[in-house]
């Protein structure tokens, strides 16, 4: 274990480095902090911390700069999370408050996070798996073609068309669906097969046919893996960061275009809880010389998707994790109210 004064050591590197790009020395430490010992003293701290792997010297200055576990241990003991001001809490409300649709809700977050963090930001759409039906609605278009609207918890709403095997009338559409609500409104996305089995069957046998088929494929809808999109903005960020990426700056671009890899970085949707990753604990080797910072959101206590920004290891964790959870709070109340 590092005793509290090299902690401290620790916390001002990093701090220093977020802040100026430079390495950092131990006159400049105990200039511009008050460590309360020699710098002599600091050197030696330093030299322990370089031993352990906090730390470590990029070429031959006398500086250094924090590792990966350094930054590590900095997350995990030394930063505690920057919370918003009031100014920038009323700012991220009203800019989101304009949000017309989950749609808009999505892009608004994408560019407030970019704006606030200065970073790259991705926001997974919520999972169809995760959320509850609010409402079904079915609108004839022809005798025998019914449009289905699935409705979500979270907003968001699906469209289908369906060819029926027959005509269906009107009477008979308003049955179903008054039937089909009355048995999945409120209901988890999971339940709704067990719910449905046995509606046909409430049916004359000449209709029975068509109310299988929506059956069918509003149970499709269901299981869709539609959940697996996301949406990302301020790529450009990047640009500002080209010395921390030691080589070149492809390898994330190219990482930030996979999908897939942006899903596993964010991590399992279920997982409300903030998450950071850094440098090599992302699996991707393209992103082994960036942090990933999550959290899940959601209304109610549960996480529906997950949120979060991609930035250079060099990044500032206080604010970048105060400023993912308190837009991931405020999309969760949006969400809540729609």
């Amino acid at each position: 274990m590092l005793s509290e004064r090299r902690l401290q050591v620790l916390r001002a590197i990093v701090q220093d480095y977020v802040g100026t790009e430079e390495p950092v020395g131990s006159k400049a430490l105990t200039e511009r902090h008050n460590l309360g010992v020699s710098p002599a003293t600091v050197r030696n701290d330093m030299a322990a911390l370089e031993d352990e792997g906090f730390i470590a010297q990029p070429h031959t200055s006398a500086g250094r700069i924090p590792t990966d576990k350094g930054y590590r241990l900095f997350v995990d003991k030394l930063a505690g999370v920057k919370p918003m001001t009031p100014p920038e809490r009323r700012a991220i409300q009203n800019f989101l408050d304009g949000a017309v649709d989950l749609d808009d809700v999505v892009a608004r977050t994408v560019r407030l996070l970019a704006q606030l963090t200065r970073q790259v930001a991705v926001v997974q759409y919520p999972s169809l798996t995760r959320s509850t039906v609010r409402h079904v609605e079915l609108l004839s278009l022809a005798p025998a073609r019914v449009m289905l609207v699935l409705i979500t918890d979270t907003g968001r709403v699906e469209q289908r068309m369906i060819d029926c095997p027959v005509p269906f009338g009107e009477a008979s559409l308003a049955d179903l669906r008054a039937r089909l609500n009355s048995k999945v409104a409120g209901r988890r996305f999971t339940d709704v097969p067990r719910l449905v089995e046995d509606l046909p069957e409430a049916f004359d046998i000449e209709d029975r046919g068509t109310v299988s088929t929506v059956l069918s494929t509003l149970l499709e809808t269901l299981v869709e893996e539609n959940e697996e999109r996301l949406m990302i903005g301020g790529t450009a960020n990047l640009t500002r960061f080209g010395h921390d990426f030691p080589l070149t700056i492809r390898p994330v671009l190219e990482a930030l275009e996979e999908q897939v890899v942006l899903l596993k970085l964010l991590g399992e949707a279920g997982d409300s809880g903030m998450t950071v990753r850094i440098g090599h604990e992302n699996a991707y080797e393209g992103l082994n010389s960036t942090s990933v910072v999550s959290v899940g959101y959601g209304s109610g206590g549960e996480a529906v998707a997950k949120l979060g920004v991609v930035g250079p290891t060099r990044m500032d964790y206080p604010g970048t994790m105060g400023a993912v959870r308190a837009v991931a709070r405020y999309v969760g109340q949006i969400l809540a109210e729609s």
